[in-house]
């Protein structure tokens, strides 16, 4: 199994930038893809990014391309989300998720990180 921790949620004004992570463990941490995933009560959970397992394909939400790059670190330990120009509708509750490679099927997740945007 997978574990996953998420940090760096706050609160950050319209336009500012946040800097999420996300640890991964165990002992086939490194073979799963990663996401980032937000989700508001009572409402879908959303697809933000992705990450392969090599680090070197991304997808992102049509609604924060151009705002925000997910990463990944070459141990395959750690994925990261830079958010850049944050708007108000970015507020959720962020979630690190983590697939079998090529698959497709989040199935592990992480206990989620609050970002507030204020205006």
């Amino acid at each position: 199994q997978v574990q996953l921790v998420e940090t760096g949620g706050g609160l950050v004004q319209a336009g500012g930038s946040l800097r999420l992570s996300c640890v991964a463990s165990g002992r086939t941490f490194s073979l799963f893809d990663i996401g980032w995933f937000r989700q508001v009560p009572g409402k879908e959970r959303d697809f933000v990014a992705t990450i392969n397992w090599g680090g070197n394909i991304e997808q992102y939400a049509d609604s924060v391309k151009g705002r925000f790059t997910i990463s990944r670190d070459n141990t395959k330990t750690t994925v990261y989300l830079q958010m850049n120009s944050l708007k108000s509708e970015d507020t959720a509750v962020y979630y690190c998720g983590a697939a079998p490679v090529n698959s497709g099927r989040y199935s592990y997740w992480g206990q989620g990180t609050q970002v507030t945007v204020s205006s």
